[in-house]
């Protein structure tokens, strides 16, 4: 076998490790901030950088087409005024593997002043993040899958699967139905099926 299919096998292998690690280790740990979204009288704000921005974006797209109001904003931007768009009844999830992103952290202490509850989402369950925040969800800290072992690959993986995870529970908790999801997906593949299901 050519070295380079040994090395995709290996990496994708790497992922599915953490991801057995992840979900073996789901349990009660996590309910209190279960509970804190599904009380939410806003929207979350997911927020992070980099490649943590990156899923930040998707998370929040993912939550809010299963009914959980949510949007993305950008760590930096957020402190030249993108703070706006986050409100007292928000909750803002800030996104850092480490725990430690300077352009992440900056922002907690500036929501904790402006009346915004803050969940830290995170490996580093000794970094900076989660020592500041309100709250923390973490995911386990894996070494990556790329060969140096630095690129954001497994760690990625990690927070997009919890993320989705959190998604799926919360809108099975708050009754959303193939109709509601219809609601918010009218086009693309998906809502045509929906439609002829009559949502």
């Amino acid at each position: 076998m050519k070295q380079y299919i040994t090395d995709m096998k290996k990496a994708v292998a790497d992922e599915r490790d953490a991801l057995t690690l992840l979900a073996d280790g789901i349990d009660e740990t996590y309910e209190e901030v279960f509970e804190l979204f599904l009380r939410c009288k806003g929207k979350l704000a997911f927020m992070g950088v980099g490649k943590s921005g990156h899923i930040g974006e998707k998370l929040a797209a993912t939550f809010a087409s299963l009914g959980i109001p949510a949007f993305y904003v950008h760590s930096t931007e957020a402190m030249h005024g993108d703070l706006g768009m986050i409100q007292p009844n928000d909750i803002a999830v800030l996104i850092s593997n480490s725990g430690n992103t300077a352009e992440v952290v900056q922002n907690v202490a500036p929501l904790k002043r402006n009346g915004v509850t803050t969940v830290a989402f995170t490996a580093g369950k000794t970094g900076r993040l989660a020592e500041l925040c309100d709250y923390a969800i973490f995911y386990p800290q894996e070494k990556e899958a790329d060969v140096l072992g630095l690129a954001p690959t497994v760690s990625s993986t990690l927070a997009l699967a919890l993320g989705d995870a959190f998604a799926c529970a919360l809108s099975q908790a708050k009754g959303f139905t193939r109709g509601n999801f219809y609601a918010f997906h009218p086009n693309g593949a998906l809502g045509s099926m929906l439609k002829e299901e009559g949502n």
